[in-house]
């Protein structure tokens, strides 16, 4: 396993070897619309479980269901309704919150974070000039990429948060997935921020709390699955193809459809903190 990536805190959770068991973890999985929708909370409760598991201490929540990937945008509305309770849980009472769409928008896989940003209700100017009132005060940014801008995310979002002071920062990003059956139909959100490109062996300086100062909720989907990953799932060790092939990231064909709607659904989950 040691050449398969994964951004996912379930996967990891999934191949650890049964002697290691899951002291310091604890997960709970729930049903929703006969099976059709699955949420699995891991929670590493301490430093033993954060070795084990190899993520920071915190809590991660994956979404899962096929509806994702349906036509019908009637279809994943109760998706909509969950993501939203568990942003709630995570945000609480806090009114001020900046969402970042991480990610190159040229880059259909990596699309996702700007994609979810061109669909919210941003409401901060509206706060600030009393045009409404008793909303969450939203703002946005896409900060693009390193490779476009020179500058690491972390040092933008830093100096941003110093001068707008939001309570919350979401984070979206895109992930990458060891199971190709989770690609745009899984959602993860943690409250231990991210390492951008970590999945795709592309690590940037890690944006949480304690690097930028602010409470960081991280939203991410696979929308990419590691060469060696996706053979290994028909029986072929990473050992036996060679190094180029194993380095490879491939994405589904209708990729850009798929972005499209599940970048529409975080957008609608984050989008009904405006109606409350």
């Amino acid at each position: 396993m040691s050449k398969i990536r994964t951004d996912l805190a379930l996967e990891i959770k999934e191949n650890l070897p049964e002697e290691d068991g899951l002291e310091g973890i604890d997960v709970v999985t729930k049903n929703y619309r006969n099976g059709k929708i699955k949420e699995t909370i891991i929670k590493i409760e301490n430093e033993k479980g954060a070795i084990v598991l190899g993520k920071p201490i915190g809590t991660y929540i994956t979404v899962e269901s096929k509806l994702l990937r349906d036509v019908d945008q009637d279809i994943y509305e109760p998706i909509v309704v969950i993501v939203h309770k568990i942003l709630k849980k995570f945000i609480g009472d806090k009114s001020r919150i900046m969402v970042v769409g991480l990610g190159n928008r040229e880059v259909t896989p990596d699309s996702l974070g700007p994609k979810v940003i061109d669909n919210l209700y941003i409401t901060r100017h509206l706060v600030k000039e009393g045009i409404v009132s008793d909303v969450k005060e939203i703002s946005a940014l896409c900060p693009g990429v390193m490779a476009q801008t020179g500058i690491e995310t972390q040092i933008l979002l830093k100096s941003i948060c110093k001068d707008i002071r939001p309570d919350v920062v979401i984070v979206v990003d895109a992930l990458a997935a060891a199971e190709a059956s989770r690609l745009n139909s899984t959602i993860q959100i943690c409250d231990t921020g991210i390492s951008p490109g970590s999945g795709v062996g592309n690590n940037r300086s890690k944006i949480n709390e304690e690097t930028i100062g602010v409470k960081v909720i991280a939203i991410g989907v696979p929308t990419v699955i590691s060469m060696s990953a996706l053979l290994g799932q028909f029986g072929i060790g990473a050992f036996d193809i060679n190094e180029e092939l194993a380095t490879m990231f491939v994405t589904p064909k209708n990729i850009d459809e798929s972005v499209k709607r599940v970048s529409f659904t975080i957008s609608e989950s984050i989008n009904r903190f405006f109606e409350l």
